[in-house]
């Protein structure tokens, strides 16, 4: 016979369901504004590093986004495909490549740019709120090394 469930060990109460539930929407809120762009959550990710910062490596990619070769890997050979951006083997060292913006992926910078502040509008948070939140799940995400 198993013990009664306490309201600790509810999955409601949770970190992880909360911060798994919390993801979910954060992506399901995103597709209606990146559809019409026609890139995915992750790839619309990957679209805000580069326009912040390109040309890049892809492991350099990989690093700033958290994410192992075996899931960017195929995000650049979509946004490739699509003609958002150019892989070229780097002259100096072959093993690299190198990942930039094409002028098809220039082209929809600004609404890539806008799509933050739709969300922003959406979550209807405050300023400092979303601040407040940011910086929680940064934290958490990445706790400061003693």
């Amino acid at each position: 016979m198993s013990e009664p469930k306490t309201a600790s060990r509810l999955v409601r109460k949770q970190i992880s369901f909360a911060v798994y539930g919390a993801a979910g929407r954060m992506a399901r809120m995103h597709k209606p504004f990146l559809d019409p762009i026609g890139l995915t959550f992750p790839q619309y990710l990957v679209m805000l590093e580069l326009y912040t910062d390109a040309p890049r490596t892809v492991g350099d990619l990989g690093n700033a986004l958290g994410m192992d070769t075996g899931t960017i890997t195929p995000l650049l050979k979509r946004l490739h495909a699509s003609g958002m951006i150019s892989r070229t083997r780097d002259p100096e060292d072959e093993r690299r490549v190198i990942v930039d913006l094409t002028p098809a992926g220039l082209a929809i910078q600004e609404e890539v740019w806008g799509v933050s502040e739709k969300i922003k509008s959406a979550c209807q948070m405050t300023e400092d709120d979303v601040v407040a939140l940011r910086e929680t799940l940064h934290n958490f995400a990445h706790p400061a090394k003693a």
